[in-house]
C-alpha cells in the first residue's frame, strides 16, 4: 500500500529544500523509509507474503544507493538525514 497523501505531503514539507521540491535526495530517502517501515510491520503479521518481501528488499537497496550518493556528495546532509530518520549504516 502506498502512503496516503496527507502523510506524504507532511514528509515532503519537512525535508524539502524549497517549495515544490519532491525529488531531492532527502525527500526520496524519507519517503522510502516510511514505505520500509510500513512493509516491515506488514510482514510481521503476514509472514508468507513473499512478493512484499521482495519489494521491501528492493526499497532497502534503493535507499542504500541514495544514501551512498548523499554521503559522497555532502557528508553533513547525510549525517543529518541518517540521525533524523534513525537509519543505521
Amino acid at each position: 500500500m502506498a502512503l496516503d497523501q496527507a502523510k506524504k505531503a507532511d514528509i515532503i514539507a519537512k525535508y524539502a529544500k524549497k517549495d515544490g521540491d519532491t525529488g531531492s535526495t532527502e525527500v526520496q530517502v524519507a519517503l522510502i523509509t516510511e514505505r520500509i517501515k510500513y512493509l516491515t510491520e506488514h510482514l510481521k503479521t503476514n509472514k508468507k507474503d513473499h512478493s512484499s518481501r521482495l519489494g521491501l528488499l528492493k526499497l532497502v537497496g534503493q535507499r542504500r544507493r541514495l544514501m551512498r550518493y548523499l554521503k559522497k556528495v555532502d557528508l553533513t546532509r547525510w549525517n543529518t538525514i541518517k540521525v533524523d530518520l534513525g537509519i543505521r549504516n
